[in-house]
């Protein structure tokens, strides 16, 4: 790839990173979903809240609690410094960690600096990052491998966004045959390979591709938190793209719709909740719902940019959301919260 083409990436990463922080890049009319359901309060949970172990068990390894902190950025100076801060309070917590989207890197190797962390969180978690879209653009099994040992990662994620591509001046927007390419990804590779979404979620038709492919997880990321139709159109220049992103910027599956579709399709695949999970009791429902761990992405981006601290104070917060949830509903473990009971709330006037 030229230099031109990865200084080009480069400058994206920043421009995403400050709309993502400055601008209103929100749902209003759409949300996640979580408020439609409620945990059922045990006034007597028969159990004593130095029971409670939040602890579980994710491609193998064990995290402190059902948590990732989703990929954000990387490809940048300022994104290398975030990428570092979410690093050491992964390491701190006991949770994961993915990185963003390690194409610039792929494209300009002087950039590898900006996605490792490895020396700093040896044990994390870690997935990888490329966009699925990107095996149709010269990115293949070689392109897959090269981004999981630049970083040493315990993972792949191949993450889907079609409408932010769309948006994006000269997005990548050949999407054509790419379940099939995923599939030979799973195949050569030989650590698990998890889709996501960017934040407009998993239908069941795409879920149904995805299992059929054989990727180890699907991460839904749907509706309801940051939409990267809003953050492109903030970030760019055409008026006509902008008004584009600004149109369907509240297009999108919701969570929790996406997490149970995922879930009806296959009760054993890996599913991670994220798309505007905002505290521990999302996350705590999300287990309930189904999911096997949550994650976030915009709120540990407003945190770090706030310094470690605020970080480390917002990640410790949620554990103890998901503790005293988990403790009055009578759950001492993950694997109980996911029998918990949850009613649906209704809506009628």
């Amino acid at each position: 790839m030229s230099s031109i083409r990865a200084s080009e990436t480069s400058r994206r990463k920043i421009d995403h990173v400050n709309a993502a922080l400055h601008e209103d890049v929100g749902y209003h009319t759409r949300t996640a979903g979580f408020e439609r359901y409620d945990l059922v309060y045990q006034a007597l949970p028969e159990i004593g809240r130095a029971d409670i172990d939040t602890s579980t068990t994710l491609f193998g390894r064990r995290l402190a609690m059902p948590f990732i902190i989703s990929p954000i950025t990387g490809g940048t100076p300022e994104a290398a410094a975030i990428n570092r801060t979410l690093a050491q309070a992964a390491a701190r917590f006991g949770v994961a960690m993915g990185v963003g989207s390690q194409r610039a890197a792929l494209e300009d190797p002087s950039l590898e600096y900006t996605y490792r962390v490895r020396d700093i969180a040896p044990d994390i978690l870690l997935f990888a990052n490329l966009g699925a879209v990107q095996l149709n653009y010269g990115h293949g099994v070689e392109s897959c491998v090269r981004a999981v040992e630049m970083i040493e990662a315990d993972a792949l994620i191949l993450h889907l966004n079609p409408l932010q591509e769309s948006i994006q001046s000269q997005g990548d927007t050949d999407f054509r045959n790419l379940a099939h390419k995923i599939s030979e990804v799973r195949e050569a590779i030989n650590v698990p390979v998890m889709v996501k979404e960017v934040g407009h979620g998993i239908s069941e038709r795409a879920a149904r591709l995805l299992v059929d492919a054989g990727v180890d997880a699907i991460d839904v990321a749907g509706a309801g938190g940051t939409s990267w139709a809003k953050v492109e159109s903030f970030c760019a220049v055409d008026t006509s793209q902008r008004a584009l992103g600004s149109m369907l910027g509240e297009w999108g599956i919701s969570t929790v719709d996406s997490l149970l579709a995922v879930r009806a399709i296959s009760p054993h695949i890996t599913v991670i909740a994220s798309g505007g999970v905002r505290t521990g009791e999302d996350i705590a429902k999300s287990i309930a719902l189904g999911a096997n761990a949550a994650a976030m992405a915009l709120p540990m981006l407003q945190c770090a940019s706030l310094g470690r601290n605020a970080l480390f104070a917002k990640i410790a917060q949620i554990q103890e959301e998901l503790a005293t949830i988990m403790f009055c509903t009578g759950s001492k473990s993950i694997e109980e919260l996911k029998s918990a009971c949850i009613d649906t709330i209704s809506t009628a006037k």
